[in-house]
């Protein structure tokens, strides 16, 4: 059964994740440097969850104590769920366009205020418009399996939390 496989080898399962996020990451460069799609606000935001959930999977993935498996399946569910929520959001703007289209402006508009009011607003500069559709797959946008990776992350995250905490050591 698929349950116990992530409680024989939860080791494994977070090395899979973190390099499911590479791969991930290394494709959304690839769609911006190589074939020129503008990532949008709500794609950056979603990049750094990305790496969120590859940099928890991937310590995770380095060490065998079970607290440290229990801390990073918690967190990657958590930076998940967030990732899961932008996407969700994105595509929810991609398929009921508004007619003033904001994607992020306020967000950023906020950030703005802050001292560090030059260094933070160049984490979160995206130029593309969020409501836009540049490329499809199997009929999805970029954050429709934006959001299928993520749930698929969460998931993974509550299948190992949920092991862990049902047996002991």
């Amino acid at each position: 059964m698929l349950l116990d496989w992530f409680d024989t080898h939860p080791r494994r399962v977070f090395a899979a994740i973190a390099l499911a996020c590479v791969a991930m990451l290394a494709f959304g460069l690839y769609l911006q440097h190589v074939v020129g799609l503008e990532p949008c606000p709500m794609c950056i935001v979603q990049r750094y969850a990305l790496i969120a959930v590859a940099l928890i999977a991937g310590l995770s993935a380095s060490s065998g104590k079970r607290g440290v498996h229990l801390a990073g399946a918690a967190l990657m569910l958590a930076a998940a769920g967030f990732g899961a929520f932008v996407a969700a959001r994105q595509s929810w703007l991609q398929w009921y366009p508004p007619e003033i289209v904001t994607c992020g402006r306020d967000f950023y508009g906020m950030i703005e205020t802050f001292p560090l009011k030059r260094a933070i607003p160049m984490i979160f500069k995206g130029s593309g418009d969020c409501t836009k559709i540049d490329w499809t797959f199997l009929g999805g946008s970029i954050a429709n399996w934006s959001f299928v990776g993520f749930v698929g992350f969460g998931l993974a995250g509550l299948g190992l939390l949920a092991r862990k905490l049902r047996r002991p050591g």
